[in-house]
């Protein structure tokens, strides 16, 4: 999987060793440069825009995302009280199957609560029921699932065959429209906006007979709306049409997009050996601090690193150098890079676009510490360390 971000921006002139290591490191900058942009999409289409906590949960920039967005979208029980702490605005939480006993509180918190299944939201509406009647105020939604896949791998594509992921949009019947307040749908993944008018056009045809029946049509996330190359003015346009076509207000869910190319994972050389090439040992863990590289795969953007096949600038800068991290797993392996310094213990170096899903995946597996998270604003050049990981933080989460 080839990542569509990278772009340095005021990192190209950020100096490494202002932070220890390793670091996350949040441009606030770029950060309300992004939420700028949505909020123009969103003013311009007169929608609603929610920040997706499953992909950036940095609280401490709750205040920040509560300037431009309408508030924020979660993923259960734990995100939706986290929401509530701290975020302004809506709460609309989505989970592939609820717990009964979280269900009363997710109820209490959420402004929309979207089930994965008409069967689930029959079976927990005593709970509902009992919710609406002590007071509580929130709207049912059920996420469909438009089976039309675009995405460039599969098990990141909710309309792969056989998804778990919303329920099929071919078995959507009026009494399961009279179940519930609004839609949900979520396929794309780092997308541009073709992929989503092409889903819709798929699905036009399967929702119209209930156009005019629903109040809210959620749209979902993985639109990489702050791109610099995404067709904003056609996204505006087919949003008005959305909401024209089905007499429903119309919402979006980015979290990617929120945070994009906002925030850098800072690291140093170990140790460096040769076993065929050049293999580096860092306080990354591609395990525990950026676990997408393995799991997508895809390989992670670095600052500054050198084309392949530019000469040697400097002794000891030569060729590609593998990098792994400190943990026993052998496919604890970053990638291959040239750096911009020489690859040698202490060197400092960083990816790039890594304050999205890279800080909400990180594990202390193998007792590797866990990234320090740093805010900086490129601005005023004001940093500050929001969080220091230590061993307690290790020991606690076990027993």
């Amino acid at each position: 999987m080839e990542t569509r971000a990278g772009d340095p921006g005021a990192f190209a002139q950020f100096d490494l060793h202002r932070v220890d290591s390793p670091a996350f490191v949040v441009d606030a900058a770029r950060l309300r440069a992004n939420l700028a942009v949505l909020a123009d999409v969103r003013d311009r289409a007169g929608i609603k825009v929610l920040a997706a906590l499953k992909a950036f949960s940095m609280w401490s920039t709750a205040p920040i995302i509560g300037e431009y967005l309408d508030g924020v979208c979660t993923s259960g029980l734990w995100e939706a009280r986290l929401a509530s702490e701290f975020y302004d605005g809506e709460i609309t939480t989505y989970c592939a199957a609820y717990k009964p006993d979280d269900l009363d509180e997710i109820l209490r918190l959420s402004d929309h609560v979207i089930f994965n299944s008409p069967a689930q939201i029959m079976r927990c509406s005593a709970i509902i029921d009992a919710a609406r009647a002590r007071g509580e105020s929130f709207d049912i939604g059920l996420r469909i699932n438009p089976m039309h896949a675009t995405g460039e791998v599969p098990r990141y594509d909710p309309c792969a065959p056989h998804s778990r992921l919303g329920f099929p949009i071919d078995q959507l019947t009026a009494e399961h429209i009279d179940l519930i307040d609004g839609l949900h749908m979520h396929t794309l993944c780092e997308q541009d906006f073709e992929p989503l008018a092409r889903t819709w056009d798929h699905a036009f045809d399967y929702l119209e007979p209930h156009f005019g029946k629903f109040k809210w049509i959620n749209l979902g996330g993985g639109h990489h709306i702050t791109r610099a190359d995404y067709q904003r003015d056609e996204l505006v346009q087919f949003l008005l049409d959305v909401q024209e076509d089905t007499g429903a207000e119309v919402y979006l869910e980015p979290g990617e997009a929120v945070a994009l190319d906002a925030g850098i994972l800072v690291g140093t050389v170990l140790d460096v050996q040769d076993n065929g090439m050049p293999v580096a040992i860092t306080d990354i863990s591609a395990t525990c601090h950026m676990p997408d590289v393995i799991e997508a795969p895809y390989r992670p953007a670095m600052l500054g690193e050198l084309p392949m096949g530019d000469e040697i600038i400097d002794e000891g800068q030569g060729g590609a150098v593998r990098l792994g991290g400190p943990s026993c797993l052998a496919g604890d392996v970053i990638g291959d890079y040239r750096l911009p310094m020489p690859a040698v213990p202490g060197a400092r170096f960083a990816f790039l676009d890594q304050a999205h899903y890279s800080m909400v995946k990180t594990t202390t597996f193998n007792g590797v510490p866990l990234p320090s998270i740093w805010l900086w604003d490129s601005e005023s050049d004001v940093l500050e360390c929001v969080k220091r990981f230590t061993y307690e933080d290790f020991r606690d989460r076990l027993s």
